[in-house]
Parts: C-alpha cells; structure tokens; sequence
C-alpha cells in the first residue's frame, strides 16, 4: 500500500478589488497636488524663518506655517480615501475644490507668482471638480464600501 502525496489544491486567484476608474485616479492625484502644495507653503514658511528672514511678525509666521501644514492634511487624506475608493471621500473633495476655487480667484487678481499661483489653482479645482462629478466616479464611488470603508 503506496501513500502518495496529497497535491496541494491550486490556489484560487484572489478575487480582483474594484476597478480604479481613470477619472478618480486624476480627481485623486489633483487632491493630492493641493494637499502637497499647502505643506510645500507651510514648509517654505518655516525653512525661511530658520534661515533667518525676518518676517513681520514671527508668531504669526509660525503660526501661520503650522495651520498650513495642519490644513495640508485634510487634501491628502481625501485624496487617500478616493484612492482607496472610499465612499466618503467624494464630498469633501467637492467642498475642498469649492473651497479652493475662491482662493484661486483671490489670487489670480494679484501680478506675478500670485497670478499663476491662482491660475494654478483655480484650474487644478476645476480639473477635479469635472473628475468628481463625473456618472463613473458618482457610481463607483456610491458602491460597494472600498478596503478603507471595511471595519
């Protein structure tokens, strides 16, 4: 009486996740963009106060540097949950680029850096807006819970 081998049961393959629709990607990545900017103005702030630049008042730049880096986290984690395909990341995306398109315009009415700082802006909120409102995102984003919605 031979014993052979039980042969290990092919591995069934993993049950693919939700499918990333290209309009979420580019609605996440702009999110994302805002978010990094914030705390690339809140980072300069403070780098340039280290350095030595005397600013009008340094609590206020301090102050100022850290509100920008707390705010910078709002963007990012949306921008996290529409990668993930959260459901709720959807409405504070809108309200962040409704938030965004104000301040966009504020800052288009300046010259220089502002101008384009605004323009920038104001562009980059509309880009994600039109991404966010779109039938596929509504749907995938109104769907099943995505791996963040889980627990």
């Amino acid at each position: 009486m031979s014993k052979e081998a039980a042969a290990p049961a092919p591995a069934e393959p993993a049950e693919p996740g939700p499918i990333r629709p290209t309009r979420v990607i580019v609605a996440a990545v702009l999110v994302a963009i805002e978010g990094l900017a914030l705390a690339g103005v809140g980072l300069q702030t403070l780098v340039m106060l280290l350095a030595g630049s005397e600013p009008d008042s340094v609590t206020q730049a301090v102050t100022g540097a850290i509100t920008l880096l707390v705010l910078a986290l709002l963007p990012l984690g949306t921008a996290r949950g529409l990668w993930v395909l959260s459901k709720w990341s959807r409405g504070p995306a809108i309200f962040l680029q409704l938030l965004a398109l104000p301040v966009g315009w504020q800052m288009a009415g300046s010259e220089g850096v502002l101008y384009v700082a605004g323009m920038a802006t104001a562009v980059v909120a509309v880009a994600a807006l039109v991404c966010l409102f779109h039938p596929k995102t509504h749907a995938v984003l109104r769907s099943e819970p995505g791996p963040a919605d889980a627990g």
